[in-house]
């Protein structure tokens, strides 16, 4: 497991492996410094020849698919990330690799939030195609990823899409939320609601789903709205917010000038 919050964030193997990917250092010289990253160590897996296996990837991620069943996405996906999210998905199912696909992404975006070099890495245009694979080769190869991920992680560096992994990953995560039937409610509040209070909430909002649904709360914190609480919920957004109280007022006292 990548763990982002300490190794990664105060060790220096990742940002020198990923200095080193950056001067096309061969794979070989690289291999030290991934053996030196906190990460699950499998030797008996690892990608052989990346650049093959990517190609056989990008034609495993395309629309059709295989030649198995068909696998209906739970949600329709929209733009460069939904297309990713939704072959991912296919794949991941076909594979039986959901839930430890979408664990392994979290924690290659815990690293990236965590790690600048890492982070700079994935976003940075100006790093070769040839860099750009052989960084993630050295870099994932000896984890214990599933195939799947690793086959992501390859495609998105072979085609350029390494900064798009966030977005992904979120697409990804919404698509297994709709599998398993959960509904994200969004709560933002001026200050960090206590689990109580999170629980009433949740707790109201029950009427809301439908059987066989369960809600997931996600709370988030901004200052600005000053009180109260701004539900977001699937396409439908509640302002409970102070701050949106006081300008209906404002504009209210406006209208009556």
């Amino acid at each position: 497991m990548l763990r982002s919050s300490r190794a990664l964030r105060s060790g220096l193997p990742l940002h020198r492996l990923v200095a080193a990917a950056r001067t096309a250092a061969p794979v070989s010289e690289l291999s030290p410094l991934v053996s030196s990253l906190s990460v699950s160590v499998n030797e008996t897996s690892a990608i052989a020849a990346i650049s093959s296996a990517a190609c056989k990837a990008v034609r495993g991620y395309a629309a059709k698919g295989s030649a198995d069943e068909h696998i209906e996405v739970p949600l329709p996906m929209y733009g460069v990330a939904g297309k990713y999210a939704s072959a991912l998905y296919v794949t991941a199912v076909r594979k039986n690799a959901l839930e430890p696909v979408e664990t392994e992404l979290q924690q290659v975006c815990g690293a990236a939030r965590t790690n600048p070099a890492f982070a700079d890495f994935l976003k940075d245009p100006s790093v070769s195609k040839t860099v750009r694979v052989q960084a993630i080769e050295g870099i994932f190869r000896d984890t214990k990823f599933n195939d799947v991920t690793k086959n992501l992680l390859a495609v998105l560096a072979e085609n350029g899409r390494l900064s798009r992994l966030q977005q992904i990953t979120s697409a990804y995560s919404e698509l297994l939320r709709a599998h398993r039937g959960e509904i994200l409610a969004v709560v933002t509040a001026a200050l960090e609601l206590s689990k109580q209070e999170l629980e009433d909430i949740k707790n109201a909002m029950k009427g809301y789903l439908k059987p066989g649904q369960t809600l997931t709360v996600e709370q988030k914190v901004d200052r600005s709205i000053i009180g109260g609480i701004v539900v977001d919920i699937e396409d439908k957004h509640i302002d409970l917010s102070i701050d949106t109280k006081i300008k209906q007022m404002e504009k209210l006292l406006a209208e009556l000038v």
